[in-house]
Order: structure tokens, then C-alpha cells, then sequence
């Protein structure tokens, strides 16, 4: 990843971030089935997390090795699927997984990508995926327009987030992710999805991300009375509609393709 901050930014969110992050949509494993990706890959689940992606892998019966330098949330996802004899995790990064040569057939990058230096990992990837392996990089693109709550919530982050538009900013475009695949790209596809969430999901939603000002910090209070105001004002049946697109990009890799 590209520095110690973003291995660490997490850190003091774990609980928030595996109760309220989404996870992944179905047609998510449907399209890699397409491309060829077999129940029997063995997929390096890279900046794993607390375990949401590898969950979703575990469920349709791979076996995934979590790669995750974050020490809190590679023991919470070790403890929410460390029962499962077909999951283990590793303390490794992207640009340096741990993994042996030729050891996986899927590399998956779910929401982390962005954290990662592009052309480090590519050179790991391409060592550590067996021939005729898969990349595929996948993340929940939050939708920022559409309804009052999707609308409104944008405005709040960008009013009380820290460091909100530098984060935001970082999510790499369909151009971007062609370029990094280069010859070996495979396309791209994308899916809604949507969570609902009463009130205190949504806090919990909220208070998951990094940009998200703690307690104690001037603009905690401020913005979680402004949450709540906005909740009120657009939930139906007690809940409010967190839509996203979840956009996935496949290839296979190589250290040099640009």
C-alpha cells in the first residue's frame, strides 16, 4: 500500500466497519464465472479486511487466503471466518504479499485498490498467480445523486468530512483500469446495490468510513445531528436507501504492460 497511514486509517473503526460496510451483489460472481473463473481457483483476497469480499468467496466454495497488513481488522476477519478450514490469513500488502510463486488462480482487490501503488503490484501479482490466472479488482461506488438522501448525504460529508474529497477522489475511472491491465484486460461490468439501513446503521455506516470525524473532534456532533435530520426527513418504513454501483474490472497481468 502506498504508506503507513493508509495500512493503519482503519484501524479504530473494525467494529462500525464489519457491521455496517455493504458486501457484494451475486451477479458479482455470476460475471467471473463467465470470464472462466472455476470453483476450484484459489483466490488471494488482497486487503481482505475484515472479511467481507472473502466471505463472499468462501460462499461459493474457493479457498481464500486474506492478505492483510492491518492487524485489528485481519483479527476480526479471522474471527468472524476463522472457523472455515478453506480460510486463513496472512499480515502481507499488495506490493508484498507473502504468498509463494505461482500459488493462487484469482488475485481480488474488493474496495482497497485505490490504496495500492499500481505498478508494485502488478509485478506481484503477475509472481504470485499460477498461468492463466485472473486479477479482479472490485469496489461499491457509493451513488452521489438520484434521491434527497443520496444528495443530502454528499453535502454532509463534504461540510463535516476530514479529509473527505482527497479519498474520494482516489477511485480509479474505466480509463485508469484499462490502462492498468493493458493487453491482458478482460472488461469490465457493474451492478446496483443497495443496503437499508434504519438510523443507527446508518450512524454506523457513517462513522465506518475514514474521512469521518471521532468523537471529541469538532465536527462529530454537528454532523451526526445533521445525519439524523436528514434520516428523518427522507426514511420510509424506518429505513433509508444506501444505493450503490459495484464496478468490477478483470484481467490477467503482467509486470510491464504500459
Amino acid at each position: 500500500m502506498n504508506d503507513l497511514r493508509s495500512t493503519e486509517r482503519f484501524s479504530d473503526r473494525v467494529e462500525d466497519y464489519v457491521r455496517y460496510r455493504p458486501d457484494y451483489p451475486p451477479a458479482l460472481i455470476e460475471w467471473l464465472r463467465d470470464l472462466g473463473v472455476g470453483e476450484d481457483w484459489v483466490v488471494a483476497d488482497i486487503g481482505s479486511g475484515t472479511g467481507i469480499s472473502s466471505r463472499m468467496f468462501l460462499d461459493v466454495g474457493h479457498d481464500v487466503i486474506g492478505v492483510e497488513p492491518n492487524a485489528a481488522m485481519r483479527e476480526a476477519s479471522d474471527h468472524w471466518l476463522g472457523g472455515d478450514r478453506r480460510f486463513r490469513t496472512i499480515d502481507g500488502t499488495a506490493e508484498a504479499t507473502g504468498l509463494s510463486e505461482d500459488s493462487v488462480d484469482l488475485v481480488a482487490a474488493g474496495q482497497a485498490f485505490h490504496w495500492f501503488d499500481e505498478e508494485a503490484t502488478r509485478r506481484e501479482f503477475a509472481r504470485i498467480l499460477r498461468p492463466g490466472g485472473l486479477v479482479a479488482v472490485f469496489w461499491n461506488s457509493r451513488r452521489l445523486v438520484g434521491t434527497p438522501f443520496l444528495e443530502g448525504y454528499e453535502r454532509l460529508l463534504h461540510e463535516y468530512g476530514n479529509d473527505y474529497v482527497g479519498v474520494a477522489e482516489r477511485y480509479a475511472t474505466d480509463d485508469d483500469m484499462a490502462r492498468y491491465f493493458g493487453d491482458g484486460y478482460r472488461g469490465m461490468a457493474s451492478f446496483p446495490h443497495t443496503q437499508k439501513l434504519d438510523f443507527d446503521a446508518l450512524k454506523g455506516r457513517l462513522l465506518s468510513s475514514s474521512y469521518a470525524p471521532k468523537p471529541g473532534h469538532i465536527n462529530y456532533e454537528p454532523m451526526l445531528y445533521e445525519l439524523r435530520a436528514l434520516y428523518d426527513a427522507c426514511a420510509s418504513d424506518g429505513r433509508v436507501d444506501f444505493d450503490y454501483d459495484t464496478r468490477i474490472f478483470a484481467g490477467s497481468v503482467h509486470p510491464a504492460t504500459s
